[in-house]
């Protein structure tokens, strides 16, 4: 199968060494699944990542007038390439280790996004490290509290429209490379006349894996995220694991505000985009259950009759 799946950014770290690390453990669940021999195209996030970067240019200019601002598509750019990096080296090294001859690509991918999208008018993307509520209030910037665990920056966060390197993907994988790409939701543009301009926001990067697989007509859409399986009645006495899910049933759960905002919805509403458009399957779970949900056994699975 062709299967796109997509890395939370939480899950990658923050610090230098956690990443690494934790791009290693990512690695020994992912090589078994290309050794099964799908063609796999990796995407992932980058909230901590990229708040990280603009925080460090940030502070480094206060220090030193001679640090330049960078903006958020910049910045986007940046963590693309050093966590692709990092994956590709884990995949690598992972690869020898359980012998598994494959070639591995990073496509640094622009995402054109609507310079007139109605998230520019509300933002709600989480990007960069977690605050106290009183430190928050301190910062300049729209700071919101996020799913309990503290206090982000919020941006805008655009629908993307188009994969602008979609070909080029699709050329790698038909050379049978397993390709990283899309990382952080793409680097946004916008068309003015003509030509493509970066543009400060976040794309949701379940959103945008969602338009890659439609758009490269993949089998299987993987969402990996910290927990085995998206759930109804979160946190009360009848909550219940989802496993084997109907679209129009995943739909009604969405309708019901099943699905907090910032959290699961998101990854269900790009599941839903996936899977309305086709009779293919979309997948959450966590990584350790990656193989096993591709094998149906694990994960919430949603499919269309």
């Amino acid at each position: 199968m062709r299967i796109v799946i997509a890395l939370g950014g939480n899950a990658l770290g923050l610090e230098l060494k956690e990443q690494i690390e934790n791009c290693k453990l990512t690695a020994k669940y992912l090589i078994p699944i290309i050794n099964e021999g799908h063609e796999v195209i990796i995407t992932h996030g980058n909230g901590p990542q990229v708040g990280l970067i603009n925080l460090t240019f940030e502070e480094g200019r206060r220090q030193n007038s001679k640090v330049c601002e960078m903006g958020l598509s910049e910045c986007g750019a940046m963590s693309q390439g050093y966590i692709a990096y990092h994956l590709i080296n884990a995949l690598r090294n992972e690869g020898v280790t359980q012998n598994v001859s494959k070639d591995f690509s990073a496509v640094i991918t622009h995402v054109l996004v609507d310079k007139n999208d109605k998230a520019f008018e509300n933002p709600t993307k989480p990007i960069g490290s977690f605050y106290t509520k009183e430190e928050a209030e301190k910062l300049p910037y729209v700071m919101k509290e996020d799913s309990g665990r503290g206090y982000r920056r919020v941006i805008a966060s655009p629908k993307p429209q188009k994969i602008i390197e979609e070909k080029d993907i699709n050329e790698l994988i038909s050379r049978g490379s397993t390709v990283i790409c899309c990382g952080g939701g793409g680097i946004p543009v916008v068309e003015e006349n003509g030509s493509y301009q970066g543009i400060d926001a976040v794309i949701d990067k379940d959103f945008a894996s969602s338009k890659l697989a439609n758009d490269i007509n993949a089998d299987m859409l993987l969402i990996l995220t910290a927990v085995e399986s998206a759930k109804i009645n979160f946190n009360r006495e009848n909550e219940q694991d989802l496993h084997l899910v109907e679209v129009e049933k995943m739909k009604e759960y969405l309708a019901n505000d099943e699905f907090r905002a910032g959290s699961m919805r998101p990854k269900v509403e790009a599941c839903l985009n996936f899977v309305s458009t086709n009779k293919k399957v979309a997948i959450i779970t966590n990584i350790e259950n990656a193989l096993k949900a591709i094998n149906k056994e694990k994960g919430t699975i949603i499919y269309k009759k």
